[in-house]
C-alpha cells in the first residue's frame, strides 16, 4: 500500500513536472506502477515541449522550494559539485527527454504501442553533460528502430546550453586553452581536455569568416585605416605580421570595423587590396580617410576612391616632428606646431607655418620642409567646424582599438597560426565594439559634410 510520503512524491511529480529522491526501499519502477494506477495517461510532459502546452508556468510555491530543500542547509549542499542543483539539473533534463519521446512514440512509459506492435523504448544509457554550472549526469532515453532524435539533449551531445558561452567568454579575455582548462576544474570541478576548448573556440572561426566577408554599406563619411604588429609562428620560425584594420563610420554616425587582414609587412602596395576588397564588399564611396604617415598611403587610397579625402593624423605628423628636437626645445617646438593645426582656416594654418620656419628654420630646417612636402594632406581636416574636427583630424579612433586588442593578446606572445590569431583578434573587436557609442556630436558633422560633399551625400543622410 503506498505511503503519504510516496503519494506526495507522486503529485508533486505529475504537477510540477519535477521528480524528488525515493525513499529508500522503493524502486521507481513500482513507484511508477502506483502513479500508473492513479493516473492512466502516464505523466503529462514539461510545458513548451511537444505536447506540453504554453511556455507559460505557475510560480513555484514555498512548500515545493521547501520540500526540494529539505536536508540542505550549506551553500555547498545547494550549489556545490554534488548539490541539489546540479541533481535537479540532470533531473529536469532528464524528465524533458522523456517527454520528447513520449510525444515521439505517441505513447507513455509503461503502455503497450497502439496496435500491439510498432516502435518502442530501447533502454535509457547515461552520459555526461557538461553545463555552465558543472557536469551533469543525464540518462538518455532511445527507442528500438532508432528514428528518435532529441532536441533538449541531442544524440552524442555533451555539451549543453551555456558552457560552450563560458569557454569562448573566457578565451575572448585572453586566456589560454590551458588556463581554461585549469579554471574550469577549479571552478566546476571538470576535467575538459584541451583537445575541446581547441574544437569550441574554432567554432568561432566559421563566424568570424563570415563577418569578414558580409556585404558593407555604400557609403561610409569616416574611415580610420591602420595597422598592428601581431607574432606569429610560420615554419620554424617566429615572425611579425601586420595585422590591417579598418573602422568605419557610416552615415548615422555608428562606428564598426570593416575587416581584419593579415600581411607580412605593412605596405602602401597590401593597403590598395584591402580597399579593393571593401569595394568588392560594397563600398562605393568614403568622404574622408583618416590614416598615419604611410608613403604611399594616399595614392593607394585614391587609385580606388578617387573622390575621397585623405587625412594624415595630426599626432604622426606632430610625433614625427618632435622626434629629432632635443628636450630642452621640445616643449616650444610643440607649442609652436599647435599653432599650425589650431588655425581659424587653412590661409590662417599656411601663414602660422611660414612664422615657424622663419623661427624655427636655422635649427630644425626638416620639419618646416616636411609639413610642406604633405600639406595638402594636412590640412583638409581646417575646412570642417571646429566641433567636426576632432573626428577627422587623428586616428585615436582605431588607436585606442589597438591597445584594447593589444591588452588581450599580449599575454600569448605568439600565435601557433594566422587562424589563432584571427579568431582571437574578432572575438577583442567584437567586445570592444559592444562598448561603442554614436561618435561625438555627430548631427553637425553631417551637416558640415553634406555642404562640403554636397550631391555625394543622399538627402536621407541628415
Amino acid at each position: 500500500m503506498p505511503t503519504k510520503n510516496m503519494h506526495s512524491r507522486i503529485e508533486l511529480e505529475d504537477e510540477f513536472g519535477i521528480a524528488t529522491p525515493a525513499p529508500r526501499g522503493v524502486s521507481p519502477e513500482g513507484e511508477r506502477s502506483e502513479a500508473s494506477a492513479c493516473a492512466p495517461a502516464g505523466p503529462p510532459p514539461l510545458p513548451g515541449l511537444p505536447g506540453g502546452g504554453s511556455l507559460e508556468r505557475p510560480e513555484l510555491s514555498d512548500e515545493l522550494i521547501d520540500e526540494l530543500l529539505a536536508g540542505a542547509r550549506t551553500a555547498e549542499e545547494i550549489a556545490g559539485p554534488d548539490g541539489l542543483l546540479r541533481q535537479l539539473t540532470g533531473r529536469l533534463l532528464e524528465r524533458a527527454l522523456q517527454a520528447e519521446i513520449t510525444e515521439h512514440l505517441g505513447y507513455p512509459a509503461g503502455q503497450a504501442p497502439a496496435g500491439g506492435a510498432g516502435n518502442a523504448r530501447n533502454g535509457q544509457p547515461p552520459k555526461r553533460v557538461l553545463t555552465d554550472s558543472g557536469p551533469v549526469r543525464v540518462r538518455s532515453p532511445r527507442d528500438r528502430k532508432g528514428t528518435f532524435e532529441p532536441k533538449i539533449v541531442g544524440k552524442r551531445q555533451t555539451r549543453w546550453v551555456g558552457f560552450d558561452e563560458k569557454v569562448i567568454a573566457l578565451y575572448a579575455r585572453g586566456l589560454t586553452v590551458r588556463e581554461i582548462q585549469a579554471h574550469l576544474a577549479e571552478i566546476y570541478g571538470t576535467d575538459v581536455s584541451p583537445d575541446l576548448i581547441s574544437k569550441i573556440t574554432d567554432a568561432v572561426l566559421e563566424d568570424a569568416k563570415a563577418w569578414q566577408t558580409r556585404p558593407l554599406e555604400a557609403i561610409y563619411a569616416i574611415v580610420y585605416l591602420d595597422a598592428m604588429v601581431v607574432k606569429i609562428r610560420d615554419g620554424q620560425a617566429v615572425r611579425n605580421f601586420a595585422c590591417y584594420l579598418a573602422i568605419g563610420v557610416n552615415l548615422d554616425g555608428e562606428r564598426e570595423v570593416l575587416g581584419i587582414w593579415f600581411q607580412r609587412t605593412e605596405g602602401a602596395k597590401f593597403w590598395l587590396q584591402v580597399l579593393s576588397d571593401l569595394k568588392t564588399r560594397g563600398v562605393s564611396d568614403v568622404l574622408v580617410c583618416c590614416v598615419d604617415g604611410l608613403t604611399g598611403f594616399p595614392e593607394a587610397i585614391e587609385a580606388v576612391f578617387p573622390q575621397t579625402w585623405v587625412q594624415t593624423c595630426l599626432v604622426h605628423v606632430v610625433r614625427s616632428s618632435l622626434r629629432f628636437v632635443p628636450y630642452r626645445d621640445k616643449r616650444a617646438v610643440a607649442a609652436d606646431l599647435k599653432k599650425i593645426y589650431t588655425a581659424v582656416d587653412q590661409d590662417a594654418a599656411a601663414d602660422e607655418l611660414q612664422r615657424f620656419a622663419d623661427k624655427w628654420d636655422h635649427r630644425y630646417p626638416t620639419i618646416s620642409r616636411s609639413w610642406l612636402e604633405h600639406w595638402e594632406r594636412i590640412i583638409p581636416f581646417l575646412a570642417f567646424p571646429p566641433d567636426v574636427r576632432r573626428a577627422v583630424y587623428t586616428t585615436n579612433t582605431i588607436e585606442a582599438l589597438n591597445r584594447q586588442v593589444r591588452k588581450i593578446i599580449k599575454t600569448r606572445g605568439q600565435f601557433p597560426t594566422e587562424d589563432a590569431a584571427r579568431k582571437l583578434i574578432y572575438l577583442a573587436i567584437t567586445t570592444a565594439q559592444s562598448k561603442w557609442r554614436r561618435a561625438y556630436n555627430w548631427n553637425a558633422a553631417m551637416a558640415a559634410f553634406k555642404i562640403h560633399f554636397g550631391d555625394r551625400l543622399p538627402d536621407t543622410a541628415i
